[in-house]
């Protein structure tokens, strides 16, 4: 099958892409969020951390099968590419999607990423397209949905005040973009925390972050729209960074926001900071983004303890999301 590349200054190709990614949004995941050219060449441009990755349409340049997206860092993890892989719904159980998928292996091929990841939403047909495939089943998560307009009143005050009083060597630090250059190092070690996060099965090493990648994450999120906000925990005694949360805001469509990173440092945890956090957090949202009406986050679904403030805090579940690896 052939492959297109799709590049932001190619409006065709952006609104072709665009299109393919929706139809099958419609049919596969409703309740996901449709592209918008802009949304789509924001992440063409600048993706996540500013490694963005590589699109193309699949099939006829004019009439597409599917799309291809294939992501990797040069940060770590150098041998892994993520396939993101998709057929217009109408065209499926021809064939289209194994050529697609070999297609994208050459890709892999040629990048020298031999371990390839890929992932679908919870079905039958995802599991039975990956096995056959070669791809072995590592972990899932799970996107749960924020309506904050809808929560119970006072329910985010109380859980604050439930997680302050569990917390008290601990102030709470809030930047709205950038953090300082004096707090930019602690960061970076602190980010690293998500490493203990579970992956399951997944073959993957510790991610890497430098001082370079958050500063490259902050420029690619306000470059790509997103209005982010970082609530910090600093311990009182020792000035030491213990935990924080970030969420993003698209000034696009400024009812939907993303949450991002949670993480609390390994010497910190017990002291009920990720709750503290997160309600906070949303109580921040509330005073500056009054507007919002959708917050999202993804959890691996074996994170108990993250799992378990989401559910606290009024997050629903949305859908799973089955996540596959294979070497080509």
């Amino acid at each position: 099958m052939d492959l297109h590349p799709v590049r932001a200054d190619d409006a065709v190709r952006v609104r072709l892409l665009r299109d393919l990614l929706n139809a099958g949004r419609v049919v596969d995941a409703p309740w996901e969020h449709l592209e918008t050219e802009a949304t789509l060449r924001r992440e063409l441009r600048h993706s996540w951390d500013g490694e963005p990755g590589r699109w193309f349409l699949a099939g006829a340049a004019q009439d597409p099968d599917g799309y291809l997206g294939v992501y990797a860092s040069d940060y770590d993890n150098l041998d892994l590419a993520w396939l993101v892989l998709g057929i217009l719904p109408e065209r499926r159980r021809a064939g289209r999607g194994r050529a697609a998928l070999e297609a994208a292996f050459d890709v892999c091929r040629a990048m020298d990423r031999p371990l390839v990841g890929i992932d679908g939403w919870e079905s039958e047909v995802t599991r039975r397209f990956a096995q056959a495939h070669g791809f072995e089943q590592r972990s899932q998560d799970i996107l749960r949905r924020l309506f904050p307009r809808e929560l119970d009143a006072g329910l985010l005050d109380a859980l604050a005040a439930e997680a302050t009083a569990a917390a008290g060597e601990y102030e709470l630090l809030r930047f709205a973009g950038a953090v300082p250059d004096d707090l930019l190092e602690p960061i970076a070690v602190l980010t690293e925390s998500i490493n203990d996060a579970p992956l399951d099965d997944l073959e993957m090493e510790d991610e890497k972050f430098p001082v370079e990648r958050i500063r490259a994450y902050e420029q690619a999120q306000a470059a790509g729209g997103w209005q982010l906000r970082r609530l910090v925990a600093r311990h009182r005694g020792t000035g030491a960074l213990a935990g924080h949360t970030v969420t993003a805001v698209d000034r696009e469509r400024p009812t939907i926001g993303d949450q991002h990173d949670t993480a609390v440092a390994r010497n910190h945890r017990g002291h009920r900071l990720g709750l503290l956090l997160k309600a906070e957090m949303l109580r921040w949202l509330a005073e500056e983004e009054p507007q919002l009406e959708t917050v999202d986050t993804w959890n691996a679904e074996s994170n108990g303890p993250m799992v378990a403030v989401n559910e606290r805090l009024g997050h629903r579940v949305m859908g799973r999301e089955l996540q596959f690896q294979r070497r080509c």
